[in-house]
């Protein structure tokens, strides 16, 4: 260790017991360590960037590459670096992936697509879905949220948006299931669920073409600009980033936030009464502070120095892996008052939860969407909800990039059989 990084040795990364509660560590990065060369445990060597101001001036420095091929390491060793299986899948072609101008115009030509007013326009069925989920298990008294609630929600929703027949709609469930399911462990599980998923996918686009619709597959085939539009590769790649990049992160959000609330009764109860009194602006507000407490992505993807650079009073070489750690930036004192507090009426709350610059998260509209719902409907519906075991009891799933449980076991007063659902 440098001297100059502190008068101890740094915490042990990435264990178990980190992965349980990381911000103890984090916190000391920040103070004697803000920009960390550590090893992760796929045996690549990155930088760990802590610091709220260091960690929004790394999202946007364009010098810092999302192109894996900017990476020093060995080919063989890149494969460690991003989603398992995207690169022989041939579904490398896609936002996390790219950078300007390449970038540039495949952000323009998907915004095409994947626009506000279409997200707004889905808020209905995101009830419809919550609601039928909830259904489910109200009756019963208990349940294990990310399971039966937190998991399928954004499935079944982007594969709604996308304009996947319900038919085939489990089948993405499964897929889904293993890439979270052997996101710390194997990479071969999710490498092979991704190749399905790309073969599904490619032969979706090939149907829309001859048939298109209203959803977005339709949208993405259709969106061109100055007689540009997307290749078959591009729009199967973006389908699939859409889906991998959005379903996880919300499963988080909706995990994440249920716990914070649970563990943070008063603020739970505050929420309630807003939501009982027909307000919106708290459950807002709650959101942007739950993304920023103890949010679904723990550290963003993948960058690369394609040139000598300076962050945090460190120097980093070309080729050099960047890893931006948002949950350790969004708990800086040096931005946020008590910034270890959970506040869902914060309001000066500029968290770096969905990233900054330009991969600014696009698909951050529905997952806000998802986890408005999500919470408010189990908030209302169940009202005395509370966990099921003892917090230490519960276990975090492994991996580098994303935060959230792997189970969420909850009681209730049971809902009698037929109560109606809410609308």
């Amino acid at each position: 260790m440098n001297a100059a990084d502190g008068p101890a040795a740094p915490p042990e990364l990435f264990t178990w017991e980190f992965a349980t509660d990381p911000y103890p560590a984090y916190a000391w990065l920040r103070e004697h360590a803000p920009v960390h060369r550590t090893r992760l445990p796929s045996g690549v060597e990155a930088w760990l960037v802590t610091r709220y101001a260091d960690a929004r001036q790394a999202l946007a420095d364009q010098r810092l590459s999302k192109n894996p091929a900017h990476h020093d390491e060995p080919a063989h060793a890149r494969g460690r670096t991003g989603i398992p299986g995207e690169r022989e899948a041939e579904l490398m072609t896609h936002l996390l992936n790219i950078d300007p101008p390449d970038h540039t115009r495949l952000r323009r030509l998907v915004s095409k697509a994947f626009t506000p007013r279409r997200v707004a326009e889905f808020a209905p069925r995101v009830q419809e879905l919550t609601d039928r989920l909830v259904d489910g298990f109200a009756a019963r008294g208990e349940a294990d949220l990310i399971h039966e609630f937190a998991f399928p929600l954004p499935i079944y929703a982007i594969c709604d948006m996308l304009g996947v027949p319900a038919e085939d709609q489990d089948d993405f469930r499964d897929w889904a299931g293993q890439m979270i399911r052997h996101g710390g462990g194997p990479r071969g599980g999710v490498a092979r669920a991704v190749k399905r998923m790309r073969a599904y996918l490619v032969d979706l686009i090939h149907r829309k073409r001859e048939d298109p619709g209203d959803d977005l597959i339709s949208g993405l085939i259709r969106a061109s600009d100055h007689g540009e539009h997307l290749t078959g590769n591009e729009a199967a790649a973006m389908a699939f980033i859409l889906l991998f990049a959005g379903f996880e992160t919300t499963v988080n959000l909706i995990g994440n936030g249920t716990y914070a609330l649970l563990r943070n009764p008063g603020e739970r109860a505050r929420l309630q009464a807003s939501l009982a009194a027909g307000e919106t602006d708290l459950l807002a507000t709650g959101v942007e502070e739950l993304l920023r407490y103890d949010g679904p992505v723990e550290l963003a993807t993948w960058r690369f120095a394609t040139e000598p650079l300076t962050v945090g009073g460190r120097r980093i070489e070309p080729g050099d892996p960047v890893l931006v750690v948002l949950a350790a930036a969004d708990r800086d004192p040096e931005r946020f008052d008590d910034p270890d507090a959970l506040d869902l009426g914060r309001s000066d709350n500029q968290h770096l939860g969905y990233g900054h610059g330009i991969h600014y998260c696009l698909g951050a509209p529905l997952a806000r969407l998802e986890g408005r719902t999500a919470l408010a409907t189990l908030l209302r519906r169940l009202p005395d909800l509370r966990l099921a075991v003892d917090p230490d009891e519960l276990r975090w799933r492994g991996g580098l990039i994303m935060r959230g449980l792997r189970t969420l076991p909850v009681e209730f007063t049971p809902e009698p059989p037929d109560a109606p659902s809410p609308l």
